[in-house]
């Protein structure tokens, strides 16, 4: 009985040291862009980056991947996350190193969406 109990204890031990679970209403929103859009960017003639479809990956504090999604065409996301620090890494696109994906840190607070923007680096300078 001793051994069955100690058992028990050990793995309720190990799930607690796991990812918290998402919960409703907490998390991240935003978008996934890429930019610079033009080699010269003039007062009057901006460069705004653009909205990119893209899969990103959210790592934990000590680098553990939590989730994955993907954004929509218009770049947009939202994801429930427990409250707590991440880190946000976009996969690569297609087989080129550019668009160079630039990880973003975030920490998501109880309650509310962080709004966070992930960016990728077109490369145009």
């Amino acid at each position: 009985m001793t051994r069955v109990m100690l058992s028990i204890a050990i793995a309720l031990a190990i799930a607690a040291c796991g990812t918290p679970a998402a919960q409703p209403g907490t998390g991240i929103q935003g978008s996934v862009q890429v930019g610079p859009t033009c080699p010269v960017e003039r007062i009057n003639s901006p460069c705004p980056p653009h909205p990119m479809a893209a899969t990103v990956v959210v790592r934990s504090g000590n680098g553990a991947e939590v989730t994955r999604f993907h954004s929509g065409p218009d770049g947009r996301f939202k994801v429930d996350l427990a409250p707590g620090s991440y880190t946000l890494i976009g996969l690569t696109v297609g087989s080129s190193f550019l668009p160079r994906p630039i990880p973003t840190s975030v920490k998501v607070t109880p309650g509310t969406y962080t709004v966070v923007n992930v960016e990728y680096d077109s490369g145009i300078r």
